[in-house]
């Protein structure tokens, strides 16, 4: 993973541009979409289905995977990373993430149920925030509130369009420099 990317899981970030990308993909209403923290990061995506059975997809973490999938789709080939085995994981433990602890997924959620140009406003935002903080002009903690006072700000933009939605991206980019500049004062 990158430095972008390891930021985005710690402020569970990436979950919420997950939640958003399975809206979009899926067409699934956001309160259907449920995040679940897995510290043993074994299972990467789990469904249930109508009659209440799960379906789970299970490997040991290695984003080669996922790429091999998608370059060689719908073929399944043999991988060069590590099998996974079951006999090698004592258990699997799951919980509910904190929405106070990571304010940026409770944010994802807010922004998907509003909809409209709210989540390219988020990607955005975040995006410069977290470059931000990679660049040390901004703390960690920062992150969030930055992207929240820029949705705040948000003037409206036409989501349905292209140039809308490329002028709301601009706009949030130069938004959230502005407010990192202020929490700085």
């Amino acid at each position: 993973m990158g430095r972008k990317i390891t930021i985005d899981s710690a402020t569970m970030i990436n979950k919420g541009l997950e939640i958003i990308e399975a809206y979009y993909l899926f067409d699934m209403p956001p309160e259907r979409i449920k995040v679940i923290v897995h510290p043993q990061s074994i299972i990467h995506g789990m469904v249930e289905l109508k009659d209440g059975a799960w379906l789970a997809h299970l490997s040991f973490p290695d984003m080669r995977i996922p790429i091999q999938y998608a370059l060689t789709y719908p073929e399944r080939l043999s991988s060069p990373v590590r099998t996974f085995n079951p006999f090698e994981v004592s258990g699997l433990t799951f919980e509910k993430p904190d929405m106070d602890k990571f304010p940026g997924l409770k944010l994802a959620y807010e922004v998907l149920k509003e909809g409209r140009e709210l989540p390219t406003i988020f990607n955005a935002a975040n995006e410069e925030a977290v470059y931000l903080f990679l660049d040390e002009k901004v703390g960690f903690t920062d992150i969030p509130e930055i992207i929240h006072r820029v949705i705040e700000l948000n003037p409206g933009f036409d989501h349905n369009s292209l140039e809308g939605l490329l002028e709301a991206d601009r706009w949030a980019r130069e938004k959230a420099k502005e407010v990192a500049r202020k929490l700085n004062k």
